[in-house]
């Protein structure tokens, strides 16, 4: 088995899974090392220094840290042929296994609960990791974002080794590789149109049921209800639909939520009801391995969120700054929704990544935010973020924004983000929100640091 080898190297280590997975790696004593082509540009330089700090070595992507004595490398989905890497290895005859593959090495190494859905997976497994910490049962995680409370450690954050038998992981349904896990627990969150076309995400999520030994699924969303196979161990927000955990009693007052959960209250330091349905299927597998309802409530309500999910940069000049990894449409609608008790009037930006993606969900990102914004709100969208490799740039973000105007709503498009604070600054108000969302541009973090200073 290719886990019981001792010197791995990651290409595009950078990445928020790859890094996960090398810091893991590292975690449980093994060599490793890895490169990604933003070294050599200067960008990510903290992830590098963090890692190194780890004790894993980072390199250029140019093939100058591969060496004979590496064992396994593992490559990102989006490393081509062509990367010097990936011929040196080949060279050498080193075996080469995409990051999935190793994820399912090492998921099937501990007693694996995989968290599945296509919103949400990021927070309710470190909602899930805070609640069996605070259990004292020594889970690790493997994230594909940073938890606070690890990032507070000096931690990129996204992967931390326990002494515990329990493993909490993402299963990513964007590439099918959710299909390679054996999990104990499956969890599914929600099932919503984003890379696939619903018929083919049924098929795949179905597969992840059917390779869980347990499966918990959201009974109050339709299309993973129509999974569920005990709905005694589902979980339910809707008082119409019945399940084992049920969520009542929402309120948001601020940055802090509160709900029960069959009866029992829980309060956090977070805002939207969509943080109320993480909490609820966190708990709902926290139950499952035996964590009573008090106890969770105690974890959550110390519970101090993850890099840019809702991230609150504060109040200045009247104004709120808040940063957020929505990307698809419904998630895009879900944040603009739950910052809007917080102001009658929310200024969205938002940067599209892919011109794929882009073009396949360009009328659900249209329909979905049309929908939300009411008369006072605003959607601002700077161009594609483009990630390299071959793609046709045959759409634009204006073409989203011009189909978003012609519904009547506020929509406008600022092509370079560096002039955004500029452009936008005569439409914010005393009390108004500024969001931010995106994802997979690595220059997310800095650019919403940027708007702050210039807030």
């Amino acid at each position: 088995m290719l886990l019981d080898k001792n010197h791995f190297f990651f290409i595009g280590i950078a990445g928020s899974g790859m890094s996960a997975l090398a810091q893991y790696l590292r975690g449980i004593g093994k060599v490793v090392s890895g490169s990604d082509r933003f070294f050599a540009t200067g960008e990510a330089v903290d992830i590098r220094d963090k890692l190194e700090s780890e004790g894993i070595r980072c390199f250029p992507q140019d093939g100058s840290g591969l060496a004979a004595e590496t064992d396994v490398v593992v490559a990102s989905t989006a490393i081509e042929d062509s990367v010097p890497e990936v011929r040196k290895a080949r060279e050498l005859g080193i075996p080469i296994v995409r990051r999935s593959e190793m994820l399912a090495m090492i998921a099937a190494s501990k007693k694996t609960i995989a968290v599945g859905g296509t919103s949400g997976k990021s927070t309710t497994s470190a909602m899930l990791y805070a609640i069996l910490e605070h259990a004292g049962l020594g889970p690790s995680i493997i994230s594909g974002a940073g938890l606070v409370s690890l990032i507070k450690k000096g931690k990129i954050g996204n992967a931390a080794v326990g002494n515990g038998d329990c493993l909490v992981i993402e299963a990513d349904e964007s590439d099918g590789s959710i299909v390679q896990y054996k999990s104990a627990i499956g969890l599914l969150l929600n099932v919503d149109k984003d890379h696939k076309e619903m018929d083919e995400l049924m098929d795949i999520f179905r597969a992840f049921q059917t390779n869980s030994e347990r499966f918990v699924v959201n009974l109050s969303q339709s299309h993973a209800a129509a999974l569920s196979v005990d709905a005694q161990i589902d979980f339910s927000m809707d008082p119409q639909v019945r399940a084992g955990l049920q969520a009542t009693d929402f309120d948001q007052e601020g940055l802090s939520i509160a709900f029960k959960i069959n009866g029992t209250p829980f309060r956090m330091q977070t805002i939207g009801r969509h943080n109320m349905e993480n909490a609820t299927a966190a708990v709902a597998v926290a139950s499952l391995l035996g964590v009573p309802l008090l106890v969770a409530a105690e974890a959550l309500s110390t519970y101090e969120g993850i890099y840019r999910r809702h991230q609150v940069y504060g109040k200045k000049k009247g104004v709120w700054l808040i940063d957020d990894f929505a990307h698809n449409p419904v998630k895009c609608a879900m944040s603009i929704s739950a910052c809007q008790p917080l102001s009658s009037k929310v200024i969205a930006w938002f940067q599209p990544h892919g011109y794929g993606p882009t073009r396949f969900l360009r009328k659900d990102f249209v329909q979905e935010i049309s929908a939300v914004l009411r008369p006072d709100d605003e959607i601002w969208m700077s161009e594609i973020f483009y990630a390299g490799g071959t793609a046709t740039k045959d759409i634009s973000a204006k073409d989203l924004v011009d189909d978003i105007s012609a519904t009547g709503k506020k929509a406008f498009f600022v092509e370079d983000r560096n002039v955004l604070i500029d452009q936008l600054r005569p439409h914010l108000n005393e009390g108004s929100v500024l969001l931010l969302m995106g994802a997979r541009d690595p220059t997310l973090e800095q650019f919403a640091a940027k708007v702050w200073e210039e807030l």
